[in-house]
């Protein structure tokens, strides 16, 4: 189960990068750079949840703890490659990947994150796995 959901992380983000760049090139462009990162939770979502739609039954949770493990394995490994990706390739602060958390300066990737560790149990219950 283990290598299964860590396979479906990678698909998960490898959309989400190749998501972020039309959000980079057209979105941050019109709207500004933070107004594109909280549309980009969203729709982000949404595609982790379409992700997780066709993945979870293959990933194959049998129980609550397992999806909620699922979940949590998903949350470490994207904060490890957003955060490694934002320090070490975009030279990003920590103050400013901070920012993107914080919902008093507008950052809503908390709640991203919070859909991504939801998704393989909420899945797995709409459909009857658990």
């Amino acid at each position: 189960m283990v290598s299964r959901a860590v396979i479906a992380w990678v698909v998960i983000a490898l959309a989400e990068t190749l998501h972020g760049i039309p959000r980079v090139r057209f979105l941050n462009r019109r709207l500004g750079d933070r107004r594109a990162r909280q549309i980009s939770v969203f729709t982000g979502s949404v595609i982790v949840l379409l992700i997780g739609w066709f993945m979870v039954p293959w990933i194959g949770p049998g129980s609550l703890q397992q999806s909620l493990a699922v979940g949590a394995l998903w949350v470490m490994l994207m904060l490890a490659f957003d955060l490694g990706l934002g320090r070490l390739y975009f030279r990003m602060s920590w103050q400013r990947l901070a920012a993107d958390f914080d919902v008093r300066k507008g950052g809503l990737l908390g709640l991203g994150m919070a859909v991504l560790f939801l998704t393989p149990m909420v899945i797995a219950k709409i459909r009857g796995l658990l």
